[in-house]
């Protein structure tokens, strides 16, 4: 899907890179670290070169917020 013909014939790989310089496909979100600034981008495609677009201010997470142990009250559970 991410791969382009050159005028020779030749398949030519399009992808963005990540800050520790592995491979990212077309159409894959990551969050990026840019001066002080975090924030989600989308690898795409700009004047046939690939590169990083910012889609939205923060960066998603899967975390749970709290520390992540149980609660000492759970009075609110039906046992």
């Amino acid at each position: 899907m991410a791969d382009v013909k050159g005028q020779n014939g030749k398949t030519i790989d399009c992808y963005c890179t990540d800050s520790t310089g592995g491979r990212q496909e077309l159409g894959d979100m990551i969050c990026l670290h840019v001066d002080g600034k975090m924030f989600m981008a989308q690898c795409q495609m700009s004047l046939n070169v690939p590169m990083w677009r910012k889609i939205s201010d923060g960066c998603l997470s899967s975390a749970l917020p709290g520390s992540g142990e149980p609660s000492l009250d759970p009075g609110a559970v039906d046992s």
